[in-house]
């Protein structure tokens, strides 16, 4: 089986990146609104390829001292693989790299799974949206992760992985 590689997205990835997003989410974003995000200077977005086949992606940008991951999503047959763990790793790497961010997101009250995740790399519950997704509502919970302290190396590694 060929290495698991992680690299930038590009609009050639669309067609498995829609068909993941559509299989993973209730409200899916659109092919538009993937179209209009990849290749803008704040944004990072990444596939998790395994040989030339994308398994999942992820989508977060950067605005000044902070950065929101958009979504992340793994296809559902190599979910619990450590692959959500490898693009939220490389997201975290690349922020850092960009001089660091304090980095937020919003998980489904309901989806335990992608909050032990976050966790596990250092994201603690900030807040609750209430009503905040649809099809169905439900709340969000709020994460960061705090982005280095001025002068310190970067972020420290976190044990595990999904």
């Amino acid at each position: 089986m060929p290495p698991l590689t992680i690299r930038a997205a590009n609009e050639e990835d669309l067609p498995a990146i829609l068909a993941i997003e559509r299989a993973a989410f209730s409200d899916p974003w659109t092919e538009a609104a993937f179209r209009k995000t990849l290749g803008q200077r704040p944004v990072i977005a990444t596939v998790a390829l395994d040989g030339r086949a994308v398994v999942g992606y992820s989508v977060a940008w950067i605005v000044g001292d902070e950065a929101e991951l958009a979504t992340l999503a793994v296809t559902e047959s190599r979910r619990r693989a450590g692959i959500g763990g490898r693009l939220l790793d490389a997201l975290l790497d690349e922020v850092d790299a960009r001089g660091g961010a304090t980095v937020y997101l919003e998980v489904r009250d309901s989806n335990t799974a992608a909050q032990a995740l976050y966790r596990s790399r250092g994201f603690v519950a900030a807040g609750r949206r209430a009503g905040y997704y649809r099809r169905p509502t439900e709340d969000a919970i709020v994460m960061r992760r705090p982005g280095p302290e001025r002068g310190s190396p970067g972020r420290a590694e976190v044990a595990g992985d999904d």
